[in-house]
Formats: C-alpha cells, sequence, structure tokens
C-alpha cells in the first residue's frame, strides 16, 4: 500500500472513530432523552456562552430560558408574562396595571388587573361587560354594589378575602385604613380592559342637561359642576364606618348570597409538611359562578405534583417567593418557566405541568380557572388507580414499586 493509501484508511479510521464516540455521547439516556441531545450538560462552556448584547439583569430572573434542562423540548408559546414590565396608569387616589390578551397572547380565557388604592383612594362608580372576581393582596377595602334586584351590598374586606361582581352590577372600591389596599381583578374575558370601563362620570358627561333633570327629577343645573372628565381613582374623604355605610342602604333588602368570601378563613383542601392549598369554586363561593380560584403555597423545595386541568385553562399570579414550572404538550413538547412576584403564567386546558418552590422562603401562587367547579387529574392518582400489571408494562417498574406512590388528588410532595 503506497503512502498515499495508507494516509487515506488512516485518515476514514480517525473519521469513524469520532463518529462512533460522538453517537455514543449523544444516545439517548435517563433524564437526557433526546436525539439530537439537548441542554448544555451535552456542550461546552464555550458554545453555551453568550458574547453578544444581553441584558444580564433580566436574564437572571430566567435562568431556565438561559439554559434549560435537557428534557425540555420543541417549541411552545410564551406562558410567561409579568405585571412588573407592564405600565402603570397613576391618579390622585391609586393605580392601575393590566394583563390582558393584547399583553399576554396566551391568556385566552381572563384579564387581570393589579390595583392599589392609597387610604381613601377610591375606584370611581362603575360596572362592566365581563363579571369581575377578585382578591386583597394587600391592606383593606370596602366593596359596594347593587345587583340585579336593586339590592345593595356593602362590605369590608381584608387579605386572603374574595369578592364577584356579576357583569353590569355596578359597584366602587374604596382602600380603607391608613395602608389603603391593593388587589387583583380578574374578568372571565380576556379582552375586558380597565382602562375602557362603563364609568359614571363618562355617561353623566355625556348626557343633555334636559335629559338629566327629566330622568332625575331635579333642575337641570343640580349638574352644573359635574366632573367633565372620568375620575377613575381619586382621591376620597375617608370611609365612615360599616354598620352607618349599610345602613343608608338597606332599603332594598339584602341579596340573598354574599359577595364576598373570606378564602383563607376556609379549611384547606390539603395541608402537609410541602404546604397548603385553599379552593374556593361555586359550590363554597356561590356568588361566583365563572371562575374558580385556589391559593397553593409551597414550602422550599416542595413540588406541586405532575396534573393538569380537564376544563378550563389555569392562569396563574405569583405573589411571594421564587418557583419554577414546566409544562407538558404532544409532540413531544415540554418547556420550563421561572417566576418571581407579580409574575402571570398560563397553563393551557389537558396540558401537564408541575410548580417547584426553587427559593428559600415559601412560594405562594394564585390559581384561576375560567369555570364553576374545580377540575384536575393528578398523574400519581392515575397510576396508582389504573391496573399495576399495565402500567408496569408502559414504565418497566416492579409492581411493588408502584404500589408506593401517592395516592391522592391536588398532591404537594415535600422537598
Amino acid at each position: 500500500m503506497d503512502d498515499l493509501s495508507r494516509r487515506t484508511v488512516l485518515a476514514m479510521s480517525a473519521v469513524g472513530g469520532a463518529v462512533l464516540a460522538s453517537s455514543d455521547a449523544g444516545a439517548a439516556s435517563f433524564g437526557n432523552p433526546d436525539e439530537p441531545a439537548q441542554g448544555a450538560i451535552n456542550s461546552t462552556p464555550a458554545a453555551t456562552s453568550t458574547p453578544g448584547p444581553q441584558n444580564p439583569t433580566l436574564a437572571a430572573q430566567l435562568p431556565s430560558f438561559q439554559s434549560p434542562p435537557p428534557t425540555d423540548v420543541g417549541t411552545m408559546p410564551m406562558l410567561w408574562s409579568s405585571f412588573n414590565i407592564m405600565p402603570k396608569r397613576i391618579q390622585a387616589g391609586g393605580w392601575g396595571r393590566q394583563v390582558t390578551i393584547t399583553e399576554f397572547p396566551a391568556s385566552k380565557d381572563v384579564s387581570g388587573v393589579d390595583m392599589r388604592l392609597g387610604p381613601g383612594g377610591i375606584r370611581e362608580l362603575h360596572w362592566h361587560l365581563a363579571n369581575e372576581w377578585g382578591i386583597v393582596t394587600s391592606g383593606r377595602c370596602r366593596v359596594t354594589l347593587l345587583d340585579q334586584e336593586g339590592r345593595a351590598y356593602v362590605q369590608d374586606v381584608g387579605v386572603g378575602d374574595l369578592w364577584f361582581f356579576p357583569a353590569g352590577c355596578p359597584h366602587a372600591l374604596q382602600g380603607i385604613g391608613a395602608e389603603g389596599c391593593e388587589f387583583l381583578l380578574v374578568f372571565d374575558d380576556a379582552q375586558q380592559s380597565e382602562f375602557s370601563t362603563l364609568l359614571l362620570t363618562d355617561w353623566i358627561a355625556h348626557t343633555p342637561p334636559e335629559i338629566l333633570a327629566q330622568n332625575f327629577g331635579v333642575p337641570a343645573d343640580t349638574f352644573k359642576n359635574i366632573p367633565l372628565h372620568d375620575l377613575w381613582i381619586f382621591q376620597g374623604k375617608e370611609a365612615r364606618p360599616l354598620a352607618a355605610a349599610q345602613a343608608s342602604v338597606a332599603s332594598g333588602g339584602t341579596p340573598p348570597e354574599p359577595f364576598t368570601f373570606s378564602l383563607t378563613g376556609t379549611k384547606p383542601v390539603k395541608q402537609n409538611a410541602g404546604g397548603t392549598i385553599y379552593l374556593a369554586d361555586s359550590r363554597t363561593f356561590k356568588a361566583s359562578k365563572t371562575i374558580t380560584a385556589a391559593l397553593e403555597t409551597f414550602k422550599p423545595g416542595a413540588l406541586r405534583r405532575m396534573h393538569w386541568h380537564p376544563n378550563a385553562d389555569e392562569w396563574q399570579y405569583w405573589i411571594k417567593g421564587k418557583g419554577r414550572m414546566t409544562v407538558f404538550d404532544a409532540g413531544p413538547r415540554a418547556r420550563t418557566f421561572d417566576f418571581q412576584p407579580g409574575d402571570v403564567g398560563v397553563v393551557p386546558k389537558n396540558q401537564g405541568h408541575y410548580i417547584q418552590n426553587t427559593g428559600t422562603e415559601d412560594l405562594q401562587v394564585l390559581i384561576i380557572f375560567k369555570a364553576p367547579e374545580y377540575q384536575e387529574v393528578d398523574l400519581s392518582n392515575w397510576l396508582t388507580h389504573t391496573p399495576p400489571e399495565l402500567v408496569a408494562q408502559h414504565l418497566n417498574i416492579d409492581p411493588a414499586v408502584l404500589a408506593r406512590f401517592p395516592k391522592d388528588q391536588v398532591g404537594i410532595q415535600p422537598g
């Protein structure tokens, strides 16, 4: 064999060996299932570096975007957003910021508003085309509403308390006490904007004086000092005592079901070493016909078990702590997202997911569904209520080990 032929054979042997080694290194394995292999574990520091323009502060908030786990695969819509990146509308009595389908296309069922009312701050008398659900996250708030039968409802609510205002029922909100309040609003229409509501001052200002006079049975100049622009959130006077406010509107009667509800005053549906879950749907908070909510708190390292929801998308408001969620869909597709306080997430109906507390303090997440009742399918509960020999043939796990899987719904596993 001449020298050229010898070098050719050696070169081809080297290439073949390299291909074989590469194939072995990239072979699918437990925790690293894809071919070609995914994730930084299958790459090098030089290849995974980011020498170009970047925002380190933002990148640090979303580490799983910078280096996804090797089990992530495929593409998925952006299921993360945040109130922290939404502009506030600020007026004398407080502020509001919102996440609708315009800002967050994945949110197809509901829209959300984060609102602050300072002490005495008033959210102007108004009504909506959609149902409104609310939860107080700080301070205390007075709610005032007139129902469809002309019955007034006035109540004070605090942290963990809810309200539900049916579409078309006029209402107002006011911050009370030295702190005022902050709360989350959820509308069961993804396009409902807090900045486009039916306002008392708008209608009065855009009605001819003679019509106002005839409608209310008073002289037209009664209205000569009305605001010519809407008030939205304005600084009001301190609210008078609750009993006095309730007495002043009692003539119309009392609604049969309260429009407020103490979520954290109920018994948790789940409580163990890993955390606590409170639940409110139309079976417990009877006024809330279209919105179901769960307030979930997890200890450091705890896992909200793998599950899905068959009756509605899951909309999330992350209240405190740090967490990570992975969503699974057909394809296969799997994507991991990181969350901080003020962030918003969505999990489409029937897509599997889990949440893990990745921080050093309690993680609290508010879960919302546009549905009258809560429904969940827990993966472990399903597998333990399927004939064990059938599951064993799928997963190559001894039935004796399968018997140790958790057998309950709404699961939290301690860290």
